[in-house]
């Protein structure tokens, strides 16, 4: 089977974990979680950076520290994993749901800010926070959204779980990455992530009180050199001294996993020249990372529930993209501004084999299954 999205283990990863073995140092305490958040904290260009257990448990922390809560309004992508808005939900916060746009299938940034200051016009409600994701490695639009910030207050945290290594060319944010431009940023490392630590997340933010915030929170609220005084409710969302000794490993990679992704993502889209899909969106002023390369269906071929059976038959595994979160039962009732081009996406979105090892070989026979499967 060639597989959807595998990670690689061919650095020091074994060696590292190995250390962590030998000295006992295998929880939330231990060298490798410092020196994991200080590299990744480099890396993207943030000044500080906290560890957590998870992708949803750093969203969940990055969302309380910029307001989420009872009574409060957060808006966040219509087509993402559900675990954006879960988080939301962790906080008490409402849920606005905002419909995506055609060119990246990020959230269509200009819909809501155009809502926003329609809705701040006549003194209606509008959201406290901005929950903007970038989806499959694509970074969104996000000025528009800085510029409800400036103008109404609105914080924005950046849901980058999928687009670790993602960003910007050209313009105002020439050079950076998704993540780092927001007043918060969080990021997954699960297994099927560009690095993985098995299961895990960071939070990056450029303020270090929602940096001290973050951490105090994340150990349970537990008061420095206190015999056990817990000052807040906390969380147990630390990562592991061993998850962090693979993510530091991971991240001494991560240039050649990232330029491995890109190379795939040009192999595709080479391979599917001729074929009735659209391949996987690229805006001229981005710079994506293809998390997992997604192409649309053609209109009048087969459903992608279909395609995936086909391809599996052949030993490739695909996916359908997220159905979004308006065809959700937990968040059906929700406010939410459109919602057209994201039921498009689903309809329509079917995920490639994308793991950094994939070989051309591979890719060539993922190419001639789905022409198969489309009948082509």
């Amino acid at each position: 089977m060639i597989r959807l999205s595998d990670p690689t283990f061919d650095g020091n990863e074994a060696r590292y974990v190995n250390e962590c073995l030998e000295s006992g140092f295998v929880s939330s305490i231990g060298p490798f979680v410092d020196r994991f958040e200080r590299e990744f904290a480099a890396r993207v260009g943030a000044t500080y950076a906290v560890a957590c257990a998870s992708g949803t448990a750093a969203l969940h922390i990055a969302l309380q520290l910029a307001g989420a809560g009872p009574s409060r309004l957060v808006a966040v992508s219509d087509f993402t994993f559900i675990a954006s808005a879960n988080a939301i939900r962790y906080t008490g916060a409402d849920v606005l749901l905002v419909d995506s746009e055609a060119q990246t299938w990020n959230m269509n940034t200009e819909l809501l800010h155009d809502h926003v200051v329609r809705e701040a016009a006549r003194g209606a409600r509008i959201p406290d926070v901005v929950e903007v994701v970038h989806i499959l490695g694509h970074p969104a639009d996000v000025e528009p959204l800085l510029e409800l910030r400036d103008r109404f207050g609105v914080r924005i945290v950046e849901d980058a779980a999928e687009s670790f290594g993602a960003g910007w060319r050209g313009g105002r944010f020439d050079g950076r990455q998704a993540g780092t431009v927001g007043d918060l940023g969080c990021y997954s490392f699960n297994g099927n992530k560009i690095i993985t630590t098995g299961s895990g997340g960071m939070i990056t933010t450029d303020d270090p009180e929602y940096a001290a915030k973050a951490k105090h929170l994340t150990t349970q609220a537990k008061v420095p050199g206190s015999a056990y005084l817990h000052d807040a409710v906390g969380y147990n969302y630390r990562l592991s001294n061993l998850s962090a000794a693979v993510g530091v490993a991971q991240l001494e990679r991560l240039t050649d996993l990232i330029d491995r992704k890109r190379q795939i993502a040009d192999g595709y889209a080479k391979l599917l020249d001729g074929l009735p899909v659209a391949v996987a969106p690229c805006a001229p002023w981005a710079d994506p990372t293809y998390w997992l390369y997604s192409v649309l269906l053609d209109a009048d071929g087969p459903a992608p529930a279909t395609v995936v059976t086909e391809l599996a038959c052949d030993e490739v595994e695909a996916r359908q993209v997220w159905r979004p979160l308006h065809r959700q039962p937990p968040y059906a009732d929700c406010e939410r501004l459109d919602g057209s081009v994201a039921d498009t996406l689903h309809d329509r979105g079917l995920s490639l084999p994308s793991s950094a090892q994939l070989e051309e070989a591979e890719q060539q026979t993922v190419s001639v299954a789905l022409a198969s499967a489309l009948g082509v």
